[in-house]
């Protein structure tokens, strides 16, 4: 067995289908996309070669750049959400509930697996106004709060916030679990010799801890910048993208282009922008921690 893993021909062997394959199906899709934003038209019409018209039409429609906002906003606010919150989970599992976090760390990690749609029908029964009201309404009706009842998902103001709030409530579980790894293998020595120079609290965990799980915690936002740029399901299932335009991020407007209004090449033109910028954020995110690394 030794042998067989010192020996690259052997490894090349093993190794090679499966990285064929993996970049047939990463590169094929990619390029037969980026082949559509130079047409216009669908399967049923037929296509017609349309040059550059697709890439002038982005970026003189408003609805791309209203998406635009909306998918940014989005990524700011649940990916803070999610790392921030997983920190803090972790850091309790690790240093508060310790023996007892096996069972939290169930609890927390449950919405991670279960069905988005399960998940946006949870959360829309819970805003409900009609033909019932929901939790949320039933608790302020019943302390007397009658003025804030209203229809969440209903409204722009509040069916982003409420998406935001599935979002981060559904994945914050799986970035607990990520940093709670890098946190296990802190070393307890460190730890110690920290406590007796008299770091403790929110200083142990800024000097110590910290720098310590860096690559972790940097995996993680990685993660979650990848997820959430590219969010199209949670947002289907809980909103479709209303009311009006206020929920609908690039993926949605890739979708309803493409498949609802059958325009698969600037449909592709957009799903184009939403892989480059995805690829840019996150080479800006590992550059920037690399060479803060190398100081």
């Amino acid at each position: 067995m030794h042998k067989v893993l010192n020996d690259r021909k052997a490894i090349m062997i093993f190794i090679l289908p499966a990285i064929l394959i993996f970049m047939v199906l990463l590169f094929v899709p990619i390029i037969w996309s980026s082949v559509y934003t130079f047409f216009e038209g669908s399967l049923i019409s037929g296509f017609e070669f349309a040059g550059l018209a697709n890439y002038f039409a982005l970026f003189n429609d408003p609805d791309f750049y209203n998406s635009l906002w909306v998918t940014s906003k989005f990524t700011l606010i649940v990916t803070t959400g999610q790392v921030f919150l997983g920190l803090l989970l972790s850091l309790l599992y690790v240093f508060y509930i310790k023996k007892a976090s096996f069972l939290v760390r169930t609890l927390v990690f449950f919405p991670v697996v279960l069905p988005t749609v399960a998940i946006a029908q949870l959360f829309s029964k819970l805003f409900e106004i009609a033909p019932n009201l929901g939790l949320i309404n039933s608790l302020l009706e019943a302390i007397h709060l009658e003025q804030l009842v209203q229809p969440w998902l209903g409204q722009t103001e509040t069916a982003f916030w409420i998406l935001c709030i599935m979002e981060i409530w559904k994945a914050m579980g799986f970035y607990a679990v990520i940093l709670y790894a890098g946190l296990m293998d802190v070393p307890e020595d460190v730890l110690e010799a920290a406590r007796i120079d008299g770091a403790k609290g929110w200083k142990l965990t800024q000097f110590i801890i910290l720098p310590l799980i860096k690559p972790i915690l940097i995996s993680a936002i990685i993660f979650s910048l990848s997820g959430t740029l590219k969010v199209f399901e949670q947002v289907v299932a809980l909103t479709n993208g209303g009311p009006g335009k206020s929920t609908t991020t690039l993926s949605v407007h890739m979708y309803q282009q493409a498949f609802t209004s059958g325009n698969y090449g600037y449909g592709s033109t957009i799903a184009l922008f939403l892989l480059f910028l995805t690829l840019i954020i996150t080479l800006i995110v590992y550059q920037s921690s690399w060479k803060e690394e190398k100081k």
